[in-house]
């Protein structure tokens, strides 16, 4: 038996990986690369936060969830929240008491 021939180098592509941003520029003090996202697969939770201001989110992940998936859907809640869009809010948590209206003694008619 002969000696296997080492396979021929193949030409590198000419599109390389690109590694996408891990720092982002803030929506609301808008410093650039103050925004990093942690992502915790593990526990399934992402968080962003802005290092200057001190803006803060949080999200669901899965495997393949990148940051720059959590900053677009921290783009998507601030607009919405902007928006004032009750269904894309979560429902704030409420008491069960009705909240008390005062009457107002303006009247002189007696």
């Amino acid at each position: 038996m002969g000696k296997r021939k080492k396979a021929a180098k193949r030409p590198q592509s000419s599109r390389q990986k690109v590694p996408l941003d891990t720092a982002f520029t803030c929506l609301f003090c808008h410093h650039d690369k103050s925004v990093t996202v942690r992502l915790d697969r593990k526990e399934g939770v992402a968080q962003l936060a802005c290092r200057v201001c001190d803006q803060r989110y949080q999200s669901k992940v899965n495997h393949l969830t990148e940051p720059v998936d959590i900053y677009s859907e921290w783009i998507d809640a601030a607009d919405a929240a902007q928006r004032d869009e009750p269904a894309a809010r979560p429902a704030a948590a409420s008491s069960s008491r009705p909240v008390a209206v005062m009457a107002s003694d303006d009247s002189d008619d007696e």
